[in-house]
């Protein structure tokens, strides 16, 4: 199978002007038509999706307007394109390592001037408000303008911090999200290309971290052989993070598209958990408890609903889709589930190629996590 190198975005973004609270822009409360240009592709998905009926996590985005002035009135502007400027028009891989880690560090270092902190914390108070929680925890996602379009990715690009509890965290891992729009893959494929990172603003998603009992990842197409007649699920128990990272063997299910039947249900031996830590504010990968790691983490009903959420989804978008899922502890039998992201699916292999290969999703993640390559869908 190959991956093509991601397709050029659009070059050109329209800046969203106006008034203070451009800085932060809610999922619910956004017009749809300005959603992606002011929140990036992740959160402008999110939005849509909820205006199509779909269940999504509460949440706001800090928007393209609010990257763009923190790094005009911060200096920091200046201080990256000196550094690129530096590189020259061949840099070697090391160097745009070193290029990539100087200027991340310079994100971490440049604190979020008074206002916008103050917009900040005004909007995680009313999350936490309408969250009914004190200090709720949140999943801080970058949403770059241009990512994970239908046509190729940057799609394992930038960063996500889930299980964020606080303002000041929240405000830390938003510097850090900014500062993933200079990865060293990021960074590489703009300069072969002659892109400009003016020209690609980052938005930040702060979304509510559903409490979740198990979720995954699930895709409208066989992800392997590229088969449209099913729907195939990863799933696990907690937080889908150990899925998506290929740390952890998911139970994997396949479903008839047309009539919901569970074709193939594998229970793996699921070795590894994303949970809460509480003692640091933060989702990280622990050993699965003894009594869970060989239990079939999905009934049938709950299938029924993940099929269902990615049926609409593919309909709604006309394409193939990759949808990251999460069943909440709070969920009853015939709630909707909760979708945390979407993307298309923007590789797949022609049946009669992939048709021999088994289909092994730890290998499949370890594969393009090792190559630097983005995992199918991802």
């Amino acid at each position: 199978m190959t991956v093509p190198d991601p397709v050029e975005p659009t070059p050109t973004v329209t800046p969203v002007t106006g008034h203070s609270c451009d800085a932060v822009v809610w999922i619910d409360e956004v017009d749809p038509q300005r959603a992606i240009a002011a929140g990036g592709s992740k959160m402008g998905r999110l939005a849509e999706l909820l205006r199509s009926g779909v269940e999504v996590p509460q949440g706001f985005a800090v928007t393209v307007d609010a990257y763009s002035g923190h790094c005009r009135e911060s200096g920091l502007d200046e201080r990256i394109d000196a550094v690129i400027g530096r590189l020259g028009a061949s840099p070697s891989e090391a160097e745009i390592e070193a290029a990539s880690a100087e200027i991340r560090a310079m994100f971490t270092a440049t604190p979020v001037g008074e206002h916008l902190t103050a917009r900040l914390t005004e909007a995680y108070e009313e999350l936490c408000l309408r969250a009914v929680d004190v200090n709720v925890p949140v999943a801080v996602r970058s949403s770059a303008t241009g990512e994970d379009a239908a046509d190729a990715s940057f799609a394992g690009i930038f960063d996500t911090y889930l299980g964020v509890s606080g303002i000041e965290r929240v405000l830390d891992a938003v510097r850090n999200c900014w500062g993933s729009l200079f990865t060293a893959r990021a960074l590489a494929y703009r300069l072969r290309k002659g892109i400009s990172h003016h020209a690609m603003p980052i938005a930040v998603g702060v979304i509510e971290l559903i409490h979740a009992r198990a979720s995954g990842v699930a895709f409208s197409v066989h992800p392997v052989t590229g088969k449209s007649d099913r729907i195939v699920v990863e799933t696990s128990w907690g937080w889908g993070e150990a899925i998506v990272q290929g740390l952890v063997d998911p139970d994997h299910v396949e479903i008839g598209k047309a009539d919901g039947r569970v074709l193939k249900y594998d229970v793996a031996h699921k070795r590894v958990v994303s949970a809460f830590d509480f003692a640091v504010g933060a989702v990280t990968e622990i050993e699965m408890p003894a009594k869970l790691a060989d239990r079939q983490v999905l009934d049938e009903e709950q299938i029924g609903a993940i099929a269902s959420a990615v049926r609409s989804i593919e309909e709604h978008y006309g394409h193939p889709v990759d949808v990251e899922w999460v069943i909440s502890r709070h969920r009853r039998a015939g709630d909707p589930v909760c979708i945390v992201q979407t993307r298309p699916v923007t590789v797949t292999a022609a049946p009669e190629e992939a048709a021999p290969t088994a289909y092994d999703p730890v290998a499949l993640a370890q594969k393009y996590l090792f190559s630097g390559k983005p995992i199918p869908g991802r």
